[in-house]
């Protein structure tokens, strides 16, 4: 597949392409191998460069696993694999961490991420002694983990706290065109990570599809493919990999009048489209 838009994962290095796979959808369930590994290797067949997994989205992980022996070797490295831990402690991150890369079936993480930061305490534990930023220097230091990064979707003061507690290689933000209505992402959560030049993934772009009565799946991964360096987004089907990840052959930007006019037009009904803010 050739494709456009291709950019930096911050000061990663990593060269992203607009739109990347998550690892919901199908692959955020159990038992279900037999539909969510075609999904990944369909993925792959069609270059995503970027795959995003969590240890919390049930079989996600050994799904990917399984995709990536049936592809090869040469698959999994070329792919940026991040996947997270919701622990805060060093100990219990550890373990979380070495099971996830058994499950994966690989020996490093490009990017391991803190998940799901929702309250300030939780910063506390993470960057205290003992606490989970200790596990990530410790994996740094012997290869299992490449880069640092941190995932929210619930409190924007409370990643912009801990993205000026820690040097953060990357944040995983939800961003869609209802954002602006309560607890707004991109003004403050965005702006700190371009300030510090942290990259940016963007989730919740259709917010579980829902967002897809309003605009075309295509415009709605676009409007965040212009605020962030990639987009995740989780699929149910092949056909869904395909519909997606199409966005990055010829990758056409969205000006500044077309983004304002899909947050006007998602404006009157925005509660149901931010509905994962705390």
């Amino acid at each position: 597949m050739k494709d456009a838009g291709e950019r930096s994962l911050g000061r990663t290095g990593a060269r992203v392409l607009p739109v990347s796979l998550g690892g919901e959808g199908i692959l955020r369930t159990t038992g279900r191998a037999k539909e969510a590994v075609p999904v990944i290797l369909e993925a792959l067949r069609l270059g995503v460069r970027y795959c995003d997994t969590a240890p919390a989205y049930q079989q996600s992980q050994d799904y990917y696993g399984e995709a990536f022996r049936a592809a090869g070797r040469a698959a999994r490295d070329g792919v940026f694999l991040a996947s997270k831990t919701h622990e805060r402690s060093r100990d219990r991150a550890l373990r979380l961490l070495d099971d996830s890369l058994r499950r994966l079936g690989t020996d490093r993480l490009d990017l391991w991420q803190m998940h799901d930061l929702r309250e300030m305490d939780e910063i506390d534990v993470m960057c205290g002694k003992g606490g989970a930023l200790e596990a990530a220097a410790e994996a740094k230091r012997d290869g299992r983990v490449r880069f640092v990064g941190l995932t929210g979707h619930h409190d924007p003061d409370v990643l912009v706290e801990a993205m000026q507690r820690f040097a953060f290689d990357s944040v995983l933000v939800s961003l869609n065109p209802a954002d602006a209505r309560y607890r707004p992402f991109l003004p403050t959560v965005v702006a700190e990570a371009r300030r510090q030049g942290i990259g940016v993934v963007g989730m919740k772009v259709l917010a579980a599809g829902r967002l897809v009565r309003e605009a075309p799946a295509p415009d709605l991964l676009r409007w965040g493919a212009a605020h962030a360096d990639t987009v995740i987004v989780g699929c149910s089907s092949v056909a869904e990999v395909r519909a997606n990840l199409a966005v990055n052959v010829g990758f056409v930007p969205m000006p500044d009048d077309e983004r304002r006019a899909l947050e006007r037009k998602v404006e009157a009904r925005a509660e149901t489209y931010d509905y994962f803010k705390g």
